[in-house]
C-alpha cells in the first residue's frame, strides 16, 4: 500500500544508487567507531605509530644510507601511507557484508553497494589521515617538497585499487571457508610488512633479491610513488602498468567469483561467518 516513489529514468536511478552508496559509506565508516572524529584520530595514531617504529628501526639497524637522498621521514611515510591504504582496502572489502547478511534483506541494498561503500570508506579514512599527518609534519617539523603531487597521488589511488581488487577475490572465497580465508587475508597483510618494499628502494636491490618482491603490485606502486615524490630518484625496476593490469585482472576474477558465490550462498552460511 505504502511504497517509496522511485525514478525509472536512467539518470534518476543513477543518482539513487549514488545516494545509497553515500549512506552505506557513512554507515561503513561509523560501523567500527561510533564517533567519527575518534575513529579518525585512532587511524592517525596507528599511522604515526608505524612511522615512528620504522624511523627507530632504520636508525637502530643503520639503514638510513639505503634511502633516497631527500627528506628521510617523507621517504618512510611514502611507504607507510601506501601500505596502509592497500591493506585497509583489502580488509574493508573482505569484511563487507555479503549475500547472507541481514542488510541484504532490504530491497535497495545489494552486495555491489556494500562492497563500494566499504572500499570508499577505507579510502576516505586513509586519505584524511594522510593529509592530516602530512600537514602536521609540514607545519611543525619540516616543509614538504613533493616533485610530482599528481603522480604520487595516483600511486596512492592505484594502491587502493589493487587492494580493492584483491579484497574482492578474498571476499568471493570467504563464504566457502570463512576461517581459512580470514587467516589468508591476515597472513597477506603481515607478509606485506616486508614484501611491500617500503623499507628499501628497488634500484638498490640485486637481481636475486628483486625477484622476491617483483610479483607484488604494492612493491611497484611504492617504488613508483618515491619516483614521483623525490626529484633525484628514478625507478628502473618497477612500473605502474603492472599493478594496474594485475588490479584489473583480480577485480574481474573477484567479480565473477562473487557472482558465482552469490548464486549458491544460503542463509545457513551466515552462521559460520
Amino acid at each position: 500500500m505504502f511504497r517509496a516513489q522511485r525514478s525509472k529514468s536512467t539518470i534518476g536511478s543513477g543518482f539513487s544508487v549514488l545516494e545509497l552508496i553515500y549512506h552505506a559509506t557513512v554507515r561503513s565508516i561509523r560501523k567500527t567507531q561510533r564517533h567519527a572524529v575518534l575513529g579518525l584520530l585512532l587511524n592517525i595514531a596507528q599511522t604515526l605509530l608505524l612511522v615512528i617504529s620504522f624511523y627507530v628501526l632504520f636508525n637502530v639497524l643503520g639503514l638510513r644510507g639505503s634511502s633516497v637522498r631527500g627528506d628521510f621521514l617523507l621517504y618512510i611515510m611514502s611507504g607507510i601511507f601506501l601500505y596502509m591504504t592497500h591493506t585497509k582496502a583489502v580488509g574493508a572489502v573482505f569484511g563487507s557484508e555479503g549475500s547472507a547478511s541481514a542488510m541484504m534483506k532490504h530491497a535497495p541494498m545489494t552486495t555491489a553497494i556494500s562492497i563500494s561503500a566499504a572500499a570508499l570508506g577505507a579510502l576516505y579514512i586513509q586519505l584524511l589521515s594522510m593529509f592530516v599527518v602530512l600537514y602536521l609534519y609540514h607545519a611543525t617539523m619540516n616543509p614538504i617538497e613533493i616533485y610530482d603531487w599528481v603522480g604520487a597521488m595516483a600511486m596512492v589511488l592505484l594502491s587502493w585499487f589493487t587492494g580493492v581488487a584483491l579484497g574482492m577475490v578474498f571476499l568471493a572465497l570467504k563464504p566457502w571457508n570463512p576461517s581459512l580465508m580470514g587467516l589468508v587475508q591476515q597472513a597477506y597483510s603481515r607478509i606485506n610488512m616486508i614484501a611491500s618494499g617500503k623499507m628499501f628502494l628497488a634500484n638498490t636491490l640485486p637481481h636475486s633479491m628483486l625477484v622476491l618482491f617483483d610479483w607484488n603490485p604494492l612493491f611497484h606502486t611504492i617504488d613508483q610513488a618515491r619516483g614521483f615524490t623525490f626529484i633525484n630518484y628514478n625507478p628502473h625496476f618497477s612500473s605502474w602498468e603492472y599493478p594496474l593490469t594485475v588490479g584489473i585482472a583480480f577485480l574481474a576474477i573477484g567479480m565473477m567469483g562473487e557472482f558465482y558465490t552469490r548464486q549458491h550462498v544460503s542463509m545457513s552460511w551466515g552462521a559460520k561467518q
